[in-house]
């Protein structure tokens, strides 16, 4: 059954993607024995990819384009890989300087391209997974799908539902007047909660819940004035936490509709991420670092400085629970956050503007809470 087996150690296979922005590609890490295995194309040409997104079993993961409006899946396991040619084997990238040919990968399961405006800032960010449907006879998740946010006009953004398997889309919820914060963007970031509720932020704007299951419903949460939203995540609780960049970190509380400032929190905070063991996690540029946060008391446990470091982005929990801190020019931190002071490094060429939930972990807390 889903959620067996769920200690650190004790998970199969568990992968990280990291967006190469500046390559258009993806990088696969495995995050156990912390070695990049392959690289993947995430589009045709000069892509820009900044966010990537990966299913509740971690099989698939789907990277959004902000310069092409394209959105494009990749298979973590040859099993799951289409045998274009008909040769009898999988043919697909094999290590780090394995990068193939648009449209020779077989492991890309489909790219579509999104009906956005054509500006960098209207291409797709926000994105998050739904685990489909449990299936008890192949004992796996069926009909999976992919919201993501992008915007398709001025003052107009979409937040749209896609088939997991074929990219199709499937609906779309339109928001009339986004003209709330900094709107030159679509939708920044989306998080996935227990209910299975979408979850996202504008750039410097607002908070907004997509309730699926009330015909897809939409609530709008002012954002407080001195909030700078960025990197935004929910918690197993179903909080969604907001990091602001020369703002503060903020919890939103969805039983009393109210935001609460985590004190001290005075930095460019970026990516955000939630653990299993109740803690937010969030990369600091000014520090060139993490924070720990105490995600009950919304209070500061500690900083951790990283080193390699020069701009810490994107902050990711594996299917273990392990931290991943992604940094725009080094690499990856592991960080076991029962442990902080046992940090792994692991180099990662090229710059990676990374966010989202690069290894399934959020979406498999959310949804399957320990």
């Amino acid at each position: 059954m889903p959620g067996d087996g769920m200690g650190m150690g004790d998970v199969e296979k568990s992968f990280l993607w990291v967006a190469n922005t500046d390559e258009s590609s993806i990088a696969k890490v495995d995050t156990q024995t912390m070695k990049e295995l392959a690289r993947y194309r995430s589009g045709p040409g000069f892509e820009d990819p900044s966010r990537t997104a990966v299913s509740v079993d971690g099989r698939f993961v789907v990277v959004n384009n902000r310069e092409t409006g394209r959105v494009t899946a990749i298979a973590a396991d040859p099993e799951d890989c289409k045998d274009l040619n008909n040769n009898g084997m999988i043919d697909t990238s094999t290590s780090p300087n394995d990068l193939r040919a648009w449209g020779q990968e077989e492991c890309t399961l489909w790219s579509i391209v999104l009906p956005y405006d054509g500006e960098n800032g209207a291409g797709p960010r926000g994105v998050t997974w739904t685990p489909g449907d449990w299936d008890q006879d192949s004992c796996s998740f069926i009909n999976p799908k992919v919201w993501v946010g992008y915007r398709p006009s001025w003052g107009v953004a979409h937040m749209a539902k896609l088939n997991g398997g074929t990219g199709a889309i499937e609906q779309t919820v339109e928001l009339n007047n986004w003209s709330v914060g900094d709107n030159w963007w679509g939708p920044y970031g989306a998080a996935l909660d227990s209910k299975e509720q979408v979850w996202f932020t504008g750039l410097r704007g607002n908070l907004y819940k997509i309730e699926t299951k009330n015909n897809n419903a939409l609530k709008e949460y002012t954002s407080p004035g001195d909030s700078q939203f960025y990197g935004m995540t929910v918690d197993a609780k179903g909080r969604a936490w907001t990091a602001g960049c020369a703002g503060p970190v903020y919890r939103f509380d969805p039983m009393t509709e109210s935001f609460a400032a985590v004190p001290g929190t005075n930095d460019c905070f970026r990516g955000i991420g939630a653990d299993k063991e109740g803690f937010i996690w969030t990369a600091m540029n000014f520090e060139c670092a993490v924070m720990q946060i105490d995600a009950d008391s919304a209070t500061v446990v500690q900083v951790h400085q990283l080193n390699p470091c020069s701009t810490p982005v994107g902050i990711s929990v594996d299917l273990e629970g392990y931290v991943w801190v992604v940094d725009e020019w080094e690499g990856a931190w592991k960080i076991d956050p029962l442990n902080p002071n046992a940090k792994q490094f692991v180099p990662i060429a090229n710059q990676h503007y990374t966010y989202s939930d690069m290894t399934g972990g959020q979406i498999k807390s959310a949804i399957l809470p320990q």
